[in-house]
C-alpha cells in the first residue's frame, strides 16, 4: 500500500533527478555533436576545440530564434577572424524550412540539422526544452556560459578570445 510518505519520497527523487539533467553545469566538457551540414557532410564539436564556440540550439519556426540570428549575424564577422566560430544546431524537420532560413537570415557560419525538435537525440543528450538555448564553450570545449545575448555575448566572447 502507498502512503503519502511514499508518494512524497518518490516526488522529491524525481524532482531531484529532474533538476539534476536540466542542463550541462558549468565548466563540464561538453558533449559530442556529429551531424550534418546543409550539404550532407559531417561537423563535429570537437573539431573546434581551440576556438571559443556559440553552441546554438534554434529551428526555422521559432521566432525569438529567427530574431537571435539577426544578432548573430551582426557579432559573428567582428569576432570570427580571432577565433570565434558559431555552431547552430537546427531541430527543424524540414530541411528545405531550414535551408530557406539560414538564407533569408543571412547566416554564415556553421549548421548542423538534426530533425525532430525536442526529441531529437541531440536535444535529448543537451537537455534542450526550449529554444532558443546557446551555450558558450572555452577553447578547451568547456561550457561556461547558457543563453547571453547582445553585448554581454560580445564581451565574454571577447575575454575568452583573450585567454
Amino acid at each position: 500500500m502507498i502512503n503519502q510518505k511514499s508518494i512524497f519520497l518518490l516526488a522529491c527523487f524525481l524532482l531531484a533527478t529532474i533538476a539534476g539533467n536540466t542542463q550541462p553545469h558549468f565548466g563540464d566538457p561538453a558533449t559530442e555533436i556529429a551531424l550534418p551540414t546543409v550539404a550532407g557532410d559531417t561537423i563535429k564539436l570537437s573539431s573546434l576545440k581551440g576556438k571559443v564556440v556559440l553552441l546554438d540550439f534554434w529551428a526555422s519556426w521559432c521566432g525569438p530564434c529567427r530574431s537571435s540570428n539577426k544578432h548573430l549575424a551582426k557579432l559573428y564577422p567582428k569576432l570570427k577572424e580571432k577565433g570565434f566560430e558559431i555552431l547552430g544546431v537546427s531541430l527543424d524537420d524540414d530541411k528545405g524550412d531550414w535551408e530557406k532560413a539560414i538564407r533569408k537570415d543571412k547566416v554564415s557560419w556553421l549548421q548542423v540539422n538534426e530533425p525532430g525538435g525536442p526529441n531529437a537525440p541531440v536535444a535529448r543528450n543537451w537537455n534542450i526544452y526550449a529554444i532558443p538555448t546557446s551555450y558558450l564553450l572555452n577553447k578547451n570545449g568547456k561550457l561556461v556560459a547558457i543563453d547571453l545575448e547582445g553585448k554581454e555575448l560580445e564581451m565574454k566572447v571577447k575575454e575568452l578570445l583573450a585567454e
